[in-house]
C-alpha cells in the first residue's frame, strides 16, 4: 500500500444540532485528510468541537438533535455522509474503527472482555475462529497471557488495560482507519506513554490511518505527521507537525504550544490562554478567538471572519498572521502572567 494514498478525505464538514425550528452550527467547514499508514491529530481546548467532528465522520452522533448538515466524509472514496444506516453499519468497524475517552462507559461489566472484542467480528457476520482471533488480537495489544486476560472482566482489568481492550475490539475487523478521541485522557503519564507508543507501533505494522484527537500539542509532537488545530468549530491552523511547532503562525496556537513549553523557557512560570472558548453556536463576530487574542486588531478582527488561507504547506485562519507581529503574539501581553 502507498503511504501517499489517500484514505481519509472531509470537505467542507459542517454540524447543526437542532433547536426548534433552526440549527445550530457546532462545526463549521471542517477539512481534513488522513493518509493510509499516517497519524494525523486533531487539537484544541475542550469545547472546540474536536469529538463532534469524529461522531460527524463516524454518522454516530450521541444526539439525535445532531446532524451532519453540509460537507462530505469520503472514506477511500465513498461519501459516508450519503450513507442509509444499513450501509453504515457495514462500514464501522469494518473499514473504520472508533476508540472513545473512557472504557469503562463503553465496556460492558457483565461479559468478560474477550468476548466484547469478538463481538465487531459476530456483527460482521464472521462466525469461525472467532477465539484464535481474540487471542491473537490480545498479544497484539502486548497483553501478557491472552487466553486468561479473555476471560477476564473489565472490573478485573486496569485502566490501561481496558483502553487496549477498546483499541482491541476497534481493529478486530483489519479496519484501514482508526479514530482514536482523547485515548489516553484518564490514564496515568506512564500508561499513557505505553498506549501511544502502542499506537505508533500499530500504524507501522498495519499500515494504519489515524485521526487522534486529544487536547494537548504534547501527545501530537510525539506520535502525528500533520496536525489541525481547532478552535469554536473551525480549523484555525493546519500543517505538518515539525513546521507548526517550530513556527506556529495563529496565536491560538502560539497559545497552546506556550501552554505545555517548559517554564524555564519563559519568563513565566506558567501559562494560559486568557478566557474559555465560547460556547458552542454562539461565536463572537469576526475572528471566533478575537476576544482572548493579545494582538486583535478593532475594526477587523472583531468584524470580519478571517478565511483559512494556505502558506508553505500549511494553511491559518488570522488576519494578521503575515505580519511582524504575529510572529510571537504572546511576548508582550500581560494576560500571560500567572
Amino acid at each position: 500500500m502507498s503511504h501517499n494514498e489517500l484514505l481519509l478525505d472531509v470537505r467542507g464538514l459542517s454540524v447543526d444540532i437542532r433547536q426548534g425550528a433552526t440549527g445550530l452550527r457546532v462545526v463549521n467547514d471542517v477539512s481534513l485528510t488522513v493518509r493510509r499508514g499516517e497519524a494525523v491529530g486533531l487539537v484544541g481546548e475542550s469545547g472546540s468541537g474536536k469529538s463532534m467532528t469524529a461522531f460527524a465522520i463516524m454518522n454516530l452522533f450521541p444526539s439525535p438533535l445532531a446532524r451532519v448538515a453540509a460537507g462530505q466524509v469520503l472514506l477511500e472514496g465513498r461519501d459516508l455522509a450519503q450513507l442509509v444506516p444499513g450501509e453504515l453499519r457495514t462500514v464501522r468497524g469494518a473499514r473504520v474503527g472508533m476508540v472513545f475517552q473512557d472504557p469503562t462507559s463503553y465496556l460492558d461489566p457483565l461479559m468478560p472482555v474477550g468476548r466484547q472484542i469478538a463481538e465487531p467480528l459476530r456483527a460482521h457476520g464472521r462466525t469461525e475462529g472467532l477465539e484464535a482471533r481474540v487471542h491473537e488480537l490480545i498479544d497484539l495489544m502486548e497483553l501478557p497471557n491472552a487466553a486468561q486476560v479473555a476471560r477476564k472482566y473489565p472490573h478485573e482489568l486496569s485502566g490501561g488495560m481496558r483502553q487496549r481492550i477498546l483499541i482491541a475490539a476497534a481493529l478486530a475487523m483489519r479496519p484501514a482507519l482508526l479514530i482514536a478521541d482523547e485515548p489516553t485522557t484518564a490514564l496515568d503519564v506512564t500508561v499513557q506513554a505505553g498506549i501511544l507508543k502502542l499506537l505508533m507501533r500499530l500504524r507501522k505494522e498495519l499500515d494504519l490511518g489515524i485521526l487522534l484527537i486529544t487536547h494537548d500539542l504534547a501527545v501530537v509532537a510525539e506520535t502525528c505527521q500533520r496536525v489541525n488545530v481547532m478552535y469554536a468549530g473551525q480549523i484555525v491552523e493546519s500543517n505538518a507537525v515539525s513546521p507548526l511547532f517550530a513556527a506556529p503562525r495563529h496565536p491560538y496556537t502560539q497559545g497552546l504550544l506556550a501552554s505545555i513549553l517548559s517554564p524555564r523557557s519563559r519568563a513565566h512560570s506558567l501559562f494560559s490562554i486568557p478566557g474559555g472558548v465560547p460556547i458552542a453556536g454562539h461565536w463572537p463576530a469576526g475572528c471566533r478567538f478575537h476576544p482572548r487574542c493579545p494582538i486583535a486588531r478593532g475594526g477587523l478582527c472583531d468584524a470580519t471572519a478571517p478565511a483559512l488561507k494556505p502558506h508553505d504547506g500549511g494553511a491559518d485562519r488570522c488576519h494578521l498572521s503575515d505580519e511582524s507581529i504575529a510572529v510571537d503574539a504572546w511576548q508582550h501581553s500581560e494576560a500571560s502572567a500567572p
